[in-house]
């Protein structure tokens, strides 16, 4: 049977306190994907996020991000009071403000944590138990962190940084107070997002998370587990990730996140990989997983370097990881993202998996009937979007278009059928609902008509991402009707 979602990260989501979070706007996105005929929300990775603030690079696999905690649960607590609140208010508007965000929420959870009487509570005491393989660590990298002026670990004096058994010790004890109030962080968020989800799964809508493939250098999971990642005795990279030179960015992408020893992952059975995977599947229904084709062949690009230009190709874990996955977890809903650069292995891979890979509309236009996005191309195992996060609306993408590559905008009306430009969005979604594709999911600016301002992310691009908000009330009931009309029309 065919199904549909809608692609809406966290933050996005309108609240009172300048990011989206797990607030009653959350729960009535969900009535409205209910009422739209929608059974997948797919959201973005929901990490705590750190320079450039994107969720692809965060301090750790296993936590998630403070921010989305729904700070008027407090207030119901008696933690803090709504003259709390309002005094740490960020500032409210289109665009996430992380830096003001930075500066204020924190102070704002601090206060909660220092009232709160979470060390009592049994489910406290059991999460903390039930989590300990990556929460102890992650607490104190992030104390320690704070108490070091956010600089990285790599930084630290060499007990710390290289973790001799005294010096955790020592910073265990000195910092016991802001450990747990990193404990606290994370036990109500997986409260307030385990009580959304439970709530979504209710009303028929299941959850399609995102992982990144690789984890951020200046992470816990680096800083705890070394061995699994292809440092040098100092515990600097040999080698970082990254993409190689192509039309859209002519040095390539530096992404700079360590690569996997991948020898060593193997040698424990994919111990590390088995609990991440199982982890996520505790938060979400479905799990995407980026950057699948590294799992075939990963870009590895001198540490030192400037540029991606340099990059040499690697063999990668290939099928064997995910036997082992499989093995371990039973078979599970995984997407994987096998966009880009694609070779006849790739392709191999992700068919051997039987995991449904992603077709792009707004990839479809560029080289004649052949192309492998047209809808007239696709196969049914596949998820279809007019576009990802990483690019512009359709709107956007179109009206720059219709400015920059005129011949390829007279393509995309013919094939849509459609001549009015402001109306482009709307075809295009209609385009994916009627391809053969199991899986339609489409971004929620897409749906709002909504242009280049609602971009989420621009790659290679640092700033200006990631802070895209939709507006209060942009969920009408006429929006859902007209969706669940073109589902029921399109969808058996």
């Amino acid at each position: 049977m065919r199904r549909c979602g809608i692609l809406m990260p966290i933050f996005s989501l309108p609240s009172k306190y300048g990011i989206g979070s797990f607030s009653k706007e959350a729960y009535e996105f969900v009535d409205f994907l209910k009422a739209a005929g929608q059974s997948l929300w797919q959201i973005l990775p929901l990490g705590p996020t750190g320079y450039g603030d994107s969720p692809y690079q965060s301090f750790s696999t296993f936590a998630g991000n403070p921010y989305f905690i729904d700070v008027d649960e407090f207030v119901k607590e008696g933690f803090v009071t709504e003259a709390d609140c309002k005094k740490y208010a960020c500032k409210d508007g289109s665009y996430v403000d992380y830096e003001d965000m930075y500066k204020k929420r924190f102070k704002l959870l601090r206060k909660a944590f220092e009232n709160s009487n979470v060390k009592t509570l049994k489910a406290y005491k059991g999460f903390v138990k039930d989590n300990e393989f990556w929460l102890d660590d992650y607490a104190l990298f992030m104390a320690l962190k704070d108490e070091k002026g956010g600089i990285a670990w790599t930084e630290w004096e060499e007990d710390l940084k290289l973790r001799k058994a005294k010096a955790l010790e020592n910073a265990r004890k000195r910092l016991a107070s802001e450990i747990d109030f990193y404990k606290f962080q994370q036990f109500y968020f997986n409260k307030q997002w385990k009580a959304l989800k439970k709530y979504a799964n209710a009303a028929g809508v299941e959850i399609v998370g995102d992982i990144p493939i690789y984890v951020a250098f200046d992470s816990a999971d680096v800083w705890a587990s070394p061995e699994l990642f292809d440092l040098n005795e100092e515990n600097i990279p040999n080698a970082v990730a990254g993409c190689p030179p192509d039309p859209f960015a002519p040095t390539g992408q530096l992404w700079g996140n360590p690569l996997y020893r991948w020898d060593v992952h193997r040698e424990t059975g994919y111990a590390w990989w088995i609990k991440r995977i199982a982890y996520c599947f505790d938060l979400y229904d479905v799990v995407r997983i980026d950057h699948f084709r590294g799992f075939d062949a990963f870009y590895a690009i001198p540490f030192t370097d400037k540029t991606a230009e340099n990059g040499k190709w690697r063999k990668g874990p290939g099928y064997d990881l995910f036997k082992a996955i499989n093995n371990a977890l039973g078979e599970k809903q995984i997407i994987a993202e096998d966009l880009g650069f694609l070779t006849d292995s790739v392709r191999r891979l992700v068919k051997r998996t039987g995991y449904p890979g992603m077709k792009i509309m707004q990839f479809a236009f560029g080289s004649g009937a052949g192309n492998e996005y047209l809808p007239h191309n696709l196969s049914s195992n596949s998820v279809i979007y007019t576009g990802t996060h990483d690019n512009e609306t359709v709107r956007g993408w179109y009206e720059r278009m219709l400015k920059d590559d005129k011949k390829c905008a007279e393509y995309v009306r013919f094939y849509a059928r459609e001549e009015d430009a402001t109306k482009m969005a709307w075809a295009l979604i209609e385009l994916c609902y009627k391809s053969v594709c199991d899986t339609v999911i489409i971004p929620m600016q897409d749906f709002l008509n909504i242009g280049g301002e609602g971009r989420i992310n621009t790659p290679a691009v640092l700033g200006g991402n990631w802070q895209w908000r939709m507006k209060k009330n942009a969920c009408t009931k006429k929006l859902a009707k007209d969706i669940d009309k073109l589902r029921k029309l399109c969808l058996r």
